[in-house]
């Protein structure tokens, strides 16, 4: 069955739909119930028509005779004539013996489909001379043997035409079938009726929606919706929390970036109106260096609040990966910064292989951006870390350095937008640490800043949970 595409609103088409089964179901259903009506008053009108039969069948008995070694039947003619008045229809007898040489009344009427047992009356349908019958059938032992024939038992059989049984069936059906019209009629408006004032509900909240601005991304209100439809709002009200905190990220992007790249563009602007001015190729020469300096430092910002945007927004795909190769991979591409400073950038490789799962692209953003945090901030001549570990909870990586460390006090601030320390460098964003701890959070997990020694140094690890326990947190598969 294909279903018309609704010209309305939901409600109307759930309201449509739930008519469109509920009156055909009760239709059948009344179908179901005029056919049963049927065989019950068929068997009821034989049962009743059969009585009558019988009583026939037992008032012939009484009136027959073999005395004269002959077999003769006195019929009570007013007790046959009344069953011909009740039968309604032509009435048939026959009394013979069951070797059928000797017989009174219609010859030749149709036994029954089975061998007749003593004193059981059988009653059956069958056709003679092209007319349907109703036959009753008694089979008693004889009273004495017959002169003309040595059959021990008689057979007595009494028919009547089916015409007034067949009127009784179907003017009872007919009843019957009237009276479901009207009940069905009555139950298809009492189902309209509730399931247009069990939709209600629905409706007013229909109309909620449509009249809601297209900022407004509050919370539906449950109310008094049915238990069945409140699931829908939750998982409405979630996508509408989703699709908040994504404005929220996206507002928030366009906050940090107008934050972060006004002052390096203005500063630009006026850096290369005084190279234009200036006659000193020396100090012209200063002023493009410094432009140039405040490029690199406007396209590592660029590409970090980029990173970011990424961390908030994109997907997370789920995929297994060597948690160690990644680590080299890091390393490998950092490693010109790290000897252009005279920083020691090794890794303490684990003993064996570490398979892990995650989004190994988000995840080697969030390393990169710890290692090149720790080769900015170390002192020349510094060490700079990396490890990992695994186990059955999750995977961390590990970024360990030598430098000055950062205060208690400021260690829990760092990793929050543009938050930076007292000892950070010049160019320096504050967005290394925060990228890392939100890609940490994408996977479920955190990102833990801790002193590496006594002697000061950080220890930034990025730990995440296994797929199935970060099915908790926010860690989704695409």
């Amino acid at each position: 069955m294909r279903w018309r595409r609704p010209e309305r609103g939901g409600a109307a088409s759930l309201r449509r739909t739930l008519l469109l089964l509920l009156i055909p179901t009760v239709a059948l259903v009344t179908v179901a119930e005029l056919w049963m009506t049927q065989r019950q008053a068929l068997a009821a009108a034989n049962a009743a028509y059969d009585r009558s039969l019988l009583g026939a069948i037992r008032s012939i008995d009484a009136n027959v005779s073999t005395a004269t070694g002959g077999l003769s039947v006195e019929l009570p003619y007013r007790l046959f004539e009344f069953f011909q008045l009740t039968a309604d229809g032509r009435v048939f007898f026959r009394v013979a013996t069951a070797d059928r040489l000797v017989e009174v009344g219609n010859a030749d009427l149709p036994l029954p489909p089975r061998p007749l047992e003593l004193e059981q009356p059988v009653f059956y349908d069958t056709v003679y001379f092209g007319e349907p019958l109703r036959v009753g059938a008694y089979l008693r032992e004889l009273d004495r043997p017959l002169t003309r024939s040595e059959a021990e038992h008689l057979v007595i059989q009494v028919a009547e035409t089916t015409e007034s049984r067949a009127r009784f069936t179907r003017e009872f059906v007919l009843r019957a079938a009237l009276r479901d019209a009207l009940l069905l009629a009555m139950m298809a408006l009492a189902v309209a009726a509730v399931v247009a004032l069990a939709l209600r509900p629905v409706s007013r909240l229909a109309a909620q929606v449509r009249e809601r601005a297209a900022s407004d991304l509050t919370p539906l209100a449950a109310g008094d919706l049915p238990a069945e439809i409140e699931p829908l709002v939750a998982a409405v009200n979630q996508q509408m929390a989703r699709s908040q905190q994504l404005a929220g990220q996206q507002r928030q992007f366009l906050d940090d970036a107008s934050h972060q790249l006004r002052t390096p563009l203005a500063t630009l602007r006026t850096q290369v109106d005084y190279a234009l001015r200036e006659a000193d190729p020396e100090a012209r020469r200063q002023t493009l260096e410094a432009v140039s300096q405040q490029i690199d430092h406007a396209i590592r910002a660029t590409n970090q609040l980029l990173a970011l945007a990424r961390s908030d927004t994109a997907a997370v795909r789920v995929e297994p990966f060597e948690l160690g190769a990644l680590l080299r991979e890091v390393a490998v591409d950092l490693l010109p910064r790290a000897r252009a400073r005279r920083i020691d950038l090794g890794i303490d490789e684990p003993p064996r292989p570490l398979p892990v799962e995650g989004d190994r692209g988000l995840l080697r953003e969030a390393l990169a951006n710890l290692v090149d945090n720790a080769i900015r901030y170390v002192p020349e001549g510094g060490v700079v870390t990396l490890s990992a570990a695994a186990d059955a909870l999750g995977a961390s990586a590990t970024v360990e350095d030598d430098g000055p460390g950062v205060p208690d006090e400021e260690r829990d601030l760092l990793g929050q937008r543009f938050v930076r320390g007292r000892g950070s460098v010049a160019g320096g964003s504050g967005l290394g640490l925060a990228i890392a701890r939100s890609i940490a959070e994408r996977h479920g997990g955190v990102l833990r800043l801790e002193r590496a020694s006594d002697a000061g140094g950080l220890r930034a690890a990025l730990w995440w949970p296994r797929r199935g326990d970060a099915a908790n947190g926010s860690l989704k598969a695409d």
